[in-house]
């Protein structure tokens, strides 16, 4: 009686290959479809972080004007809205909460006082390739652009 008790429990015990075979295409498809979506959306998002970022520095750029009379020189670059630059007695900062960041690639961001594009600074982060110019997310984020 115990016989053909055991014979179905041996059956139902473990995963058949086709049956491991059949779930990793599943989840193998899934992730072919899902995967570029989603790193598109990470794209962005880091575009969409840089651009941010460039304006809030702008903001503490104009405070850094208002105290100063000036913007910091492209030599002082962007620590001088965190750190008291010499010869800069009407400081008042520091004008942003944190150091400066890294733009969303993990690069420096270009400041440029005087700037080739008028009378303000100009902030660029060169995108996701690191190269001047590009198009789509590797394009240029400026801070003298309307995004």
């Amino acid at each position: 009686m115990n016989h053909p008790i055991r014979q179905r429990n041996r059956r139902r015990r473990g995963i058949t290959l086709i049956e491991m075979l059949v779930v990793l295409t599943i989840i193998a498809l899934f992730a072919a479809l899902v995967a570029p979506r989603l790193l598109s959306k990470s794209d962005t998002a880091r575009v969409t972080a840089a651009r941010a970022q460039i304006q809030s520095f702008m903001t503490a750029l104009g405070a850094y004007k208002l105290d100063t009379g000036t913007y910091p020189t492209t030599e002082m670059g962007l620590e001088a809205l965190r750190h008291r630059p010499q010869n800069v007695p009407q400081w008042q900062g520091p004008y942003l909460p944190q150091d400066i960041p890294a733009d969303p690639w993990g690069r420096p961001y270009i400041y440029r006082y005087p700037g080739e594009q008028g009378d303000e600074p100009e902030i660029i982060s060169l995108g996701a390739d690191g190269q001047p110019g590009g198009e789509g997310i590797n394009a240029d984020i400026v801070s003298w652009k309307a995004q």
